[in-house]
């Protein structure tokens, strides 16, 4: 079965930059496409973006389109999300997962990580 685990995370000032990977171990993601979440304080866990593994198509939320660049390297297995031009409302839990269904919610995915911290100081 696949393992998905998240690294990257840490604390950076507004506007600064952090890439985050999540690297699959155990069988391929091949197939399938693979999603970054994030989970504020008391707020539900929500999309940020998503990727295609086979055709490299992705998916970003409006919250985050034009600063954030989902991307993955087939030889690592490994999908990163490069976050720029951080605000504080980016500080979250950030989550990989896998899809197995229709939709983007976190329903229609599985195989979740342990997640990793992003804090935005303002």
């Amino acid at each position: 079965q696949v393992r998905l685990v998240e690294s990257g995370g840490g604390l950076v000032q507004a506007g600064g930059s952090l890439r985050l990977s999540c690297s699959a171990s155990g069988r391929t993601v091949s197939g399938y496409t693979v999603g970054w979440f994030r989970q504020a304080p008391g707020k539900e866990r929500e999309i940020v973006a998503a990727i295609n593994w086979n055709y490299g198509r992705t998916y970003y939320s409006d919250s985050v389109k034009g600063r954030f660049t989902i991307s993955r390297d087939i030889a690592s297995n490994t999908v990163y999300l490069q976050m720029n031009s951080l605000k504080p409302e980016d500080t979250a839990v950030y989550y990989c997962a896998r899809k197995i269904g229709y939709s983007y919610h976190e329903r229609d995915f599985d195989t979740w990580g342990q997640g990793t911290q992003v804090t935005v100081s303002s």
